[in-house]
Formats: structure tokens, sequence, C-alpha cells
């Protein structure tokens, strides 16, 4: 007996080893360019967003900035106008009195050469001095001894039924009198306060003597300020979102190196790890079945033999998950008939769910055709039916569904369930993840659902979850 085990123990040994064409199993390659493509494109989305948010933010900032500035600028120019009675006073901006302005001192002999600087000591009353402070030009706000001659305005007066009974075009050449209705309709529309008409800020208020004053300030070249100061600045961000893009793309790969090297070495050590552990579990296995013959069924060897089965399947698992992300591994694209494949794999868990105390329903439309991997596609109709069947609640059916969709097929598996917050629905895919750890002593380790994620992001499509009123349903699009 002693020799059979050592005989079964090396058979199973050699198996493990070997291809089914008996070959010898290649070293898996971690990290390959699907992970590296998938990382490098999270992280210039990342960086992009944030990048673009910013200079969007400053953009705005800065404009909004320039329209509140030269907003006030010209709402105080309207305001001036408006307490001067329809003018802007010369007067309060000063300039120099040509009369007072010193002369250069002559030469004696009139030809002109300005006198030379008087010795030291000698009497400095004939140098020239600036001018007194209430001759020099002053500058209060926007305002400069200019704006009187720079300020392009119009004022209207009206009584309150729209009769206009002033005008004064004496500051504006671009309007004339036969302009004025329509510039007056707009300031009876808009009422008192400040308002835009074309190209002009105008003010409307009431006059002491009952009636209403309309002014309306020329504002085109600020407005086009504000307008080229907005389409220069969209053009930096544009410029600059799109240097820092070419940066990005091109540092992309050396920013999350050091990401890839830890992925690479985890999946390293679990695709390591898990074909080491293969051949003790399979002599333990081995063992049991041998000592279960020689001394006949006991409760021990049973609980031995669950547990080593629970094992082996932990381990195949992880082996399936590393071989999903590997680029060297792809799944095997061909047409099959989906709707036998999904529902030769369905039936096979009507007695499992019977045993449960599960009804299962099945709604697989006939007919379809498929081109994917169809055992993947078996394996994620068998990861949704037995997650089913193990969280379902006691007595509940489990519905299943296969159905054609504009590209591809869906599959759709439902069943009542404790209560899942809504969103813990779609961590359900990560891996090693419980939403109810009280069941972590349970069957299962929490990594179908994340096999089935790559099963369908193989296919290029997308699994969910959404859970809702003590039901959960897992949808899977493969396209």
């Amino acid at each position: 007996m002693g020799e059979h085990l050592e005989s079964s123990q090396k058979a199973q040994v050699h198996r493990l080893a070997r291809h089914p064409a008996g070959k010898p199993r290649p070293r898996l390659r971690v990290g390959g360019e699907r992970m590296i493509k998938r990382l490098r494109n999270r992280f210039i989305r990342i960086a992009m967003l944030s990048v673009t948010a910013v200079m969007l933010l400053l953009t705005i900032i800065l404009n909004v900035a320039n329209y509140v500035s030269t907003d006030s600028d010209l709402k105080q120019t309207l305001t001036l106008i408006y307490e001067n009675a329809g003018t802007i006073p010369h007067s309060r901006f000063q300039l120099p009195d040509s009369a007072d302005a010193p002369t250069p001192p002559e030469n004696d002999d009139g030809n002109g050469d300005i006198a030379p600087a008087p010795p030291d000591g000698a009497d400095d009353s004939q140098t020239p001095q600036a001018p007194p402070d209430d001759k020099i030009a002053r500058r209060e706000g926007p305002f400069t001894a200019e704006t009187p001659f720079s300020t392009r305005f119009f004022v209207l007066r009206y009584t309150s039924d729209g009769t206009l009974t002033q005008e004064n075009l004496d500051n504006i050449a671009s309007v004339t009198a036969d302009d004025t209705q329509g510039y007056l309709s707009a300031a009876l529309a808009h009422g008192a306060g400040y308002g835009y008409c074309g190209s002009y800020r105008f003010f409307v208020a009431q006059t002491d003597d009952g009636e209403n004053i309309a002014i309306f300030l020329d504002c085109y070249h600020e407005l086009r300020a504000m307008r080229v100061v907005l389409v220069w600045s969209l053009l930096a961000d544009a410029a600059c979102i799109l240097l820092v893009f070419l940066l990005v793309v091109l540092l992309s790969r050396r920013a999350i190196d050091p990401v890839v090297r830890s992925a690479q070495q985890q999946k390293q050590f679990i695709t390591d790890a898990s074909h080491e552990l293969k051949t003790p579990i399979t002599v333990i296995a081995t063992s049991l079945k041998v000592l279960e013959m020689e001394t006949g069924k006991q409760k021990w060897i049973d609980k031995a033999m669950a547990q080593t089965e629970k094992l082996a399947s932990l381990v195949n698992s992880l082996v399936t998950l590393s071989r999903m992300d590997e680029e060297d591994s792809p799944l095997k694209m061909e047409d099959f008939p989906v709707s036998d494949a999904v529902r030769e794999t369905a039936e096979s868990f009507t007695d499992f769910a019977a045993s449960k105390g599960h009804e299962l329903h099945l709604s697989i439309t006939d007919g379809l055709t498929y081109r994917g991997d169809e055992y993947a596609v078996r394996q994620l109709v068998s990861i949704l039916l037995d997650n089913a069947v193990k969280y379902a609640l006691p007595d509940s059916p489990i519905e299943f569904s296969l159905e054609k969709a504009k590209r591809g097929v869906v599959l759709r598996s439902s069943n009542a369930c404790e209560d899942v917050a809504p969103e813990n629905a779609q961590k359900l895919f990560d891996r090693f993840y419980r939403a109810d750890q009280s069941r972590s002593s349970g069957s299962g380790f929490g990594i179908g659902l994340s096999i089935a994620r790559s099963i369908a992001e193989g296919h290029h499509g997308s699994i969910r979850a959404i859970a809702d009123d003590r039901k959960i349903t897992f949808t899977a699009e493969l396209k």
C-alpha cells in the first residue's frame, strides 16, 4: 500500500508539472502590456483632468476679475456723468495753465541757447520751478485729464410716458438723432439701473425734476479688450494643456514604474505560490484518499478532504486570475452557439440550487451565436449562478437570463439577498472583498466575481451589480 501511495503522489506531481500536451509549463510573465496600458491611461486621465481643471479655474478667475474691474470702471464713468448733469467737467481734471508754465531763460546774445546753470551760491530765484499742486492734472480712479476728451457718450432725457424731451449727442459721432428712438426703447424696457445695449453700457435714473435720464457710454473698446483677453487666455490654456499632455504621455511610463513593479512582484508571488502549493495539496489529497481506502470512511478524513478541496479551489482561482491578467494568455475567440452553451451550463445548477432550497428560473433566448471564448463564457455563467445559490436568502427563487444586445449578448442573474449598501455593490468585484464579513468562514474566497469581471473585460464588455430592496442583480455585457 505504501508503494501505491508513493506512486500516486509521484503521478500527481508529474501531472502538475506538465501541460496536458506533455510540454513543460512555461513561467508566466506578469505585468503585461494590458495592465501597464490600463495604468498609464488612468494616470494620464487623472493628471490631465487635474491640470485642465486648474487651468480652467485660473482662466475663469482671470476673466471674471477682468470683467468686474472693467464693468466697475464703466459704472464709475456713468455715475460721474450722471452726477454732473450729463457732462464730464474739465475743471475736475485740471491741466497745467500754459500762462503759468515756466519758460527757459535765454542768453544775452539772443541766440536761443539755454542759459548755463548759475554758479554755487548764486540766487536761485530764477530757477524753473514745478507747477503748484493745484495745477497738476489729477487722476481719480479710472479717470485722467484725458477722460473728458476720450469718453464717447450721449444723454437722453424723457418723461415717464416715454416722450423724448432732450438729447445730447455732442460727445458721440456714431449716433444720430434718428437712432435715439431705438436706444430710448431699450432704456424704457430695462428701467432704472445699469444695463447693456449692444456696445453701450447705459444707466437709467430719475432726475430731481421728475424726468428720466438715460446715459449711454460707448464701451466698444472695453468689450473688445475683454473678448481678446478671453480668447487669448483660452488659447494659452489649450497650448499649456497640450504641452502638459505631451509631457505626461512621455513621462507616464516612468511615473507608474514603481506601481508596475509592485504589481509584478505581487502577481509573480501569487503565481509562484500557487504552483508551489499545488504539489503539497495534491500529495495531501492523495494521501487522504489512500488512508480512507485503508481505514474506511471517517469524519476526520472527510473534514480534511473538504478543506483540501477548498485550498485546491483557492489555488486554481488564483492561477486563473493571474492568467486572465496576462497579455500572452489571450482568450480564444471563435463563433459558438452561446444559447446552447449558457443553457447547458445553467441547467447543471438546477439540482444544486434545489438542494439549497432555491428554484432556478431560466430565460434563455434561443438561437444566439456569439464570438468569444466558450470556456470563459461558461465559467462566467457558473460563477454568477454559484454566487447566487450561495448567498440567496433561504427558499427564495433565482432568476437567470440571456438576451441579445445591440452588440453582443447580456447575461443577468438576480436573487434575494441580505441588505447590501448600493455604494458597496461594485466593491463585490474587488478581490477578496466580502459584503458580509460574518460569512468569512463560509465557502468561497471573494475572488469569483473578480474572475467574472476579468472575463467580461476580456470580451470588451463590463459587469455591474445593482442592489436594491434586499435584491441584487448582476448584469454582464459581452460585446
